[in-house]
């Protein structure tokens, strides 16, 4: 979804997707609001509420220990990292933003689940409050496509496919 978020969901179907989003609650006001715009497209995408999850954490370097937790109970279809890393005037920033993103990426290829990372890294609250809204829904528009084309990937319909439960089994 680079590029800027769409403003229409169509074509996504959420209908049945378990989702589990981790929100870290450090830049509180943010993060809510990326919760906020997830949840609705997630909705708007059909999902039903009782299968969205959310777990909160206090930052962003907590992030991918839960989401670690989520996708080792086998309960969802994806995940989604809420976040917001604003910079200031150490180093620290740096270190978060890579530590954060690279564990959500290690998540979700040890765990083979879709992780849509929406842990924001800008400069300042303006840059965050501006990009809270697209970023929560582009989030749950990545996750409900990664989920749908690893569901695609994993189950081919035809019995010849080698990774087909119905392909040949001789010997």
């Amino acid at each position: 979804m680079q590029g800027g978020s769409t403003s229409t969901t169509s074509g996504l179907d959420a209908r049945g997707l378990r989702v589990g989003i981790v929100r870290a609650r450090f830049n509180e006001s943010v993060t809510l609001a990326l919760e906020a715009a997830c949840r609705a497209a997630l909705h708007e995408m059909g999902a039903a509420e009782e299968d969205i999850t959310t777990v909160t954490v206090p930052g962003a370097l907590e992030v991918p220990l839960a989401l670690q937790g989520l996708a080792e109970s086998a309960r969802f279809d994806a995940l989604v990292a809420l976040g917001c890393i604003i910079r200031g005037e150490t180093y620290h920033f740096e270190l978060v933003a890579h530590e954060s993103g690279a564990g959500v990426t290690r998540v979700g290829l040890d765990h083979h689940i879709p992780i849509a990372n929406a842990i924001l890294t800008v400069e300042n609250a303006t840059q965050a409050q501006a990009r809270q809204h697209d970023k929560g829904r582009d989030a749950a528009m990545v996750a409900v496509e990664m989920a749908r084309l690893l569901q695609h990937l994993s189950t081919p319909d035809d019995p010849d496919h080698p990774r087909s439960p119905l392909g040949s089994l001789s010997a």
